[in-house]
């Protein structure tokens, strides 16, 4: 059973914290709270309790024979401090021991991820950002907060990330035991299936429904990289800890890509663009005619985003990773398309999915095979999109060039 101790600060954003417990134990996870005194402010001590079915204690001097500021870290094979308030980042940051938690992350030899909450002042002010770059360069995952609603009528950088999205971060950290490969580097993602307006109400579409692609930004958010998530239309939640740009049409997909990937270390590109759109938009709704007819619509093709990106690199060493809906015929399996469309795009890796008979679009699995230019191909069997998105940041970081 894997252990994970929970550490709660005190901040308004502390009540999400009751279900990101409750995602844990009903998951099978051995949970320890540790909350702050100012934690309990906010949620009481029989609230973590009840939830975690174990006391909970604040200072060191609580159960002490036991010894728990010293073993709880030890033995813990997470830490997760969420919300972690200015306060919290700045006492992490200097290695302080004034209570349980802090004495507890300085024991702890397992990964430690840090959920911040504060108001966009506080976590935009030199002194956390240099004591989240500390924590960082120590080796500990701090989530970037998200961007909406904090208290009182203000709003902006500093919201905590939804509860089941720091779970699932948290899941992928453990799973990879906190493998950190992807840390310092930037990595742009797409996802989702972009709509050409033909009236105010109707667009050509596709099935893509973002799912593989967000799979994709939460698998190197975990491994330590910061992560630009471009969405088309996808009605999913935003990961923990990465920016999320939302765009509609392909040119909107095609700025965003270029603008988010300047100077980035890797783009995948798993949204589906349009290959067409209307030549003309009709500013009114059409309507049906008496006769029957229907009205003729002219398309002019969108541009190549991926082909555009992998010829206009930005950075040495820069990998680019496309992906392939396929389907065979008669005269070319779904391998054989895909080899072509590698060559042609001139990417460094292309994830290769047969979509026939409805699979992948929508599905919470996938199977795929990961063709790179240098000859190499891995087979991924049916798996969660969490897992493919793993072998897929697997292939990106043996493909990086070394930090300096």
């Amino acid at each position: 059973m894997t252990r994970v101790v929970l550490g709660v600060s005190g901040g308004i954003a502390a009540y999400k914290a009751a279900e990101l417990l409750r995602r844990f134990t009903e998951s099978g996870h051995d949970v320890t709270v540790i909350p702050t005194a100012s934690a309990l402010e906010f949620v009481g001590a029989p609230t973590w309790e009840a939830l975690s079915g174990k006391p909970v204690a604040t200072e060191v001097w609580e159960n002490i024979t036991d010894v728990p500021h010293v073993r709880l870290g030890q033995q813990a094979d997470l830490v997760v401090v969420a919300p972690a308030t200015a306060n919290t980042l700045a006492r992490a940051a200097q290695g302080l021991a004034d209570d349980l938690l802090t004495n507890t992350l300085l024991t702890a030899r397992c990964p430690v991820v840090f959920a911040p909450a504060m108001h966009t002042e506080m976590w935009e002010h030199p002194a956390t950002q240099e004591n989240v770059a500390t924590l960082r360069r120590r080796g500990a995952l701090v989530i970037e907060p998200a961007e909406g609603r904090l208290t009182g009528t203000d709003t902006g950088k500093g919201r905590l990330p939804e509860p089941t999205e720091i779970f699932e971060f948290c899941r992928d950290v453990i799973a990879r035991g906190g493998v950190r490969d992807l840390a310092g580097r930037h990595v742009v993602v797409s996802a989702g299936g972009t709509r050409e307006y033909l009236d105010p109400v109707r667009f050509l579409g596709n099935r893509s429904s973002g799912l593989q692609g967000y799979a994709i930004a939460r698998a190197a958010a975990s491994r330590g990289a910061e992560v630009t998530l471009v969405g088309a239309n996808v009605s999913l939640p935003d990961p923990a800890g990465v920016k999320v740009l939302s765009v509609s049409t392909t040119s909107e997909l095609r700025d965003a890509m270029i603008s988010a990937s300047a100077g980035a270390d890797a783009i995948v590109m798993a949204a589906a663009p349009a290959d067409f759109r209307p030549l003309h938009l009709f500013e009114a709704k059409i309507k049906k005619s008496s006769d029957g007819s229907a009205p003729v619509i002219d398309l002019m093709q969108n541009p190549d985003i991926l082909l555009e990106l992998s010829s206009n690199r930005t950075k040495d060493g820069q990998v680019i990773v496309g992906f392939a809906a396929e389907t065979g015929d008669a005269h070319f399996s779904v391998l054989d398309y895909a080899r072509k469309k590698l060559d042609r795009k001139g990417v460094d890796l292309l994830v290769v999915n047969d979509v026939s008979d409805g699979k992948v679009f929508g599905k919470a699995d996938n199977e795929a095979v990961v063709l790179g230019r240098d000859g190499s191909s891995v087979d991924v069997p049916r798996a969660s999109k969490g897992e493919v998105a793993h072998v897929v940041c697997d292939e990106i970081a043996r493909l990086l060039p070394l930090s300096e």
